[in-house]
């Protein structure tokens, strides 16, 4: 492999959505007091995705996509690079199985508003109606959270009671957000928590959430609400992702759970690797991505892996190789090299698909 290859710094990269938040986000990355909430409530950490955000007045060129502080200062965008020396950037293996495509997608996000309700294809549905070989199952760990309105952080996600398409399509075409909101589970959050939503199960983030979401990389979001929080109606691409209002209730998995079956099966229970380094979503429980967490209360040794990662600082600050690091900081580490942190950290590594 090149010589040149180091561990990528990420500049910051916001993206614009249709709900309202971020303030969180900039007290993350330590402007704390100056933010206010707005349309960029999302930081995606070595992006190498497009974000569909279709017929948005200002739309920057290539929007999702994360750029790299590279060792002579200069800058370039992740992508490219991995498109330019795919095996040298991910890896011969994980070349070979899945291209110049990285595998996962890794968010800090922070809520100021409920999210809509939504879904995302399974890789099943996503084949058949995207034509696309990743779905969109995804996972949060609770990072912190602000009470809004005078309620605590919460999220929406799964069904409560039978529901079959007819009945969830006439509420849509209604736009009883309240009734949509009925028929799922609300879950109180708290940092540190995992959720897994796997592709197919309803969900929303509600107000006051700031967290870090792994999930495939893609940006299908089939949305249950028309218009945003201050009235203004959505364009229908992206209510339905271009598949239609027919088609978009075929994104659904229409499965009851009793709350205690669902908490089981979204929440599952950190498993450890070694001192200081657990793993939070394995391979055994989705094919899709592991979380992985590291804490370093003075120094750990980090050993080379052959498969590229996210790292994202979610606490604390230190040093990763004698340079300056703290919390809100993402790099993109590649394979076959090795790293030490020190300090007080806590680090999340995203990892993508295994490659083999």
């Amino acid at each position: 492999m090149p010589s040149n290859r180091s561990i990528l710094k990420m500049k910051e990269n916001r993206v614009w959505r249709l709900y309202l938040g971020g303030k969180l986000l900039d007290e993350l990355h330590g402007r704390a007091g100056a933010g206010e909430d707005g349309y960029f409530p999302e930081d995606w950490l070595a992006s190498v995705v497009d974000a569909i955000n279709p017929d948005r007045p200002g739309k920057p060129e290539r929007e999702g996509l994360s750029a790299a502080l590279l060792p002579d200062g200069s800058e370039a965008i992740l992508r490219d690079l991995i498109e330019a020396d795919p095996a040298a950037w991910l890896g011969e293996p994980h070349a070979a199985r899945f291209g110049t495509k990285l595998g996962v997608l890794a968010k800090f996000l922070d809520s100021a508003e409920r999210l809509p309700i939504q879904v995302h294809p399974d890789r099943e549905t996503a084949k058949t109606l995207f034509r696309s070989d990743f779905g969109k199952t995804e996972a949060w760990y609770i990072l912190a959270g602000r009470e809004i309105g005078g309620e605590a952080p919460y999220i929406l996600m799964g069904f409560q009671e039978e529901v079959t398409p007819a009945r969830l399509r006439a509420r849509f075409e209604a736009q009883d957000i309240a009734g949509m909101a009925a028929l799922m589970h609300k879950i109180p959050v708290r940092p540190g928590e995992v959720y897994l939503i796997e592709g197919g199960m309803p969900h929303a983030i509600g107000p006051g959430c700031l967290l870090l979401e792994i999930q495939e990389p893609t940006d299908y979001t089939i949305s249950l609400e028309t218009h945003d929080s201050a009235g203004n109606e959505v364009p229908p691409r992206l209510v339905h992702q271009g598949v239609g209002f027919e088609r978009m209730f075929d994104c659904f998995h229409y499965r009851t759970q009793s709350p205690s079956a669902l908490l089981a099966a979204v929440s599952p229970a950190p498993r450890a690797l070694a001192p200081g380094y657990e793993e939070l979503i394995s391979y055994d429980r989705t094919p899709c991505f592991s979380l992985r967490r590291r804490t370093v209360t003075s120094s750990a040794a980090v050993p080379a892996s052959d498969t590229p990662y996210v790292l994202a600082l979610t606490k604390g600050e230190g040093l990763l190789d004698g340079r300056p690091v703290r919390r809100g900081d993402c790099f993109f580490v590649p394979p076959g090299i090795s790293y030490t942190l020190s300090g007080g950290l806590e680090a999340l590594e995203c990892w993508p698909p295994k490659s083999r």
